[in-house]
């Protein structure tokens, strides 16, 4: 399976280029700089669509985090993987866009640390999610005001890769959804 701790993720250097690949697993207890990526999902109330990590997740498990986030496998690109994981873990399909890349270190429970350069992506959809129980235990529509308030009084309920994309990346999302919102007027 290719969500599975032994699945093969691309090691990569700090501009993004390839250097090799390792077990999801190995890569995440020795700390390796490795490619991920992140989809939110917004719809037309301008709500943000957030899954709640299943309870066997061997990091993280339980927490509320982005639509869906994932590795790409070697010798797949960003997006085949981001489509290929929205419908495995979401039951979805829609066009997705690329917005921007970063990188984060963060130590995790069970020894584990999370080095990823991350590549998120933004999609639209108005669909509830049919999600996979093995990946997903829940899922809400929210505002992103109240997201904002729930995150700054209990960030511990959150993934942290989440909590840099929305802390650190909010602005932009912000401006994506209001260009968006505005094309969208304009037809």
């Amino acid at each position: 399976m290719s969500n599975s701790p032994t699945a093969e993720v691309i090691l990569v250097d700090t501009d993004d280029n390839i250097i090799g690949s390792m077990e999801k697993l190995k890569a995440h207890e020795q700390g390796l700089l490795h490619r991920a990526f992140s989809i939110l999902i917004f719809n037309d109330a301008q709500e943000l669509l957030l899954q709640q990590r299943a309870l066997n997740k061997y990091h993280s498990a339980g927490l509320w985090t982005n639509t869906c986030c994932s590795h790409q496998m070697p010798g797949e690109t960003t997006m085949e993987a981001s489509i290929r994981r929205l419908k495995e873990e979401m039951g979805m399909s829609c066009e997705l866009f690329h917005q921007f890349t970063f990188i984060y270190k963060a130590e995790l429970e069970n020894n584990l640390i999370e080095h990823e350069l991350d590549h998120v992506l933004i999609g639209f959809s108005n669909e509830n999610p049919v999600i996979n129980e093995e990946e997903v235990m829940n899922f809400k529509w929210i505002k992103i005001e109240h997201l904002q308030r729930d995150m700054k009084l209990h960030p511990e309920n959150y993934t942290v890769w989440f909590n840099l994309i929305f802390n650190q990346h909010l602005e932009r999302l912000n401006s994506y959804l209001y260009h968006e919102s505005l094309q969208k007027r304009n037809f």
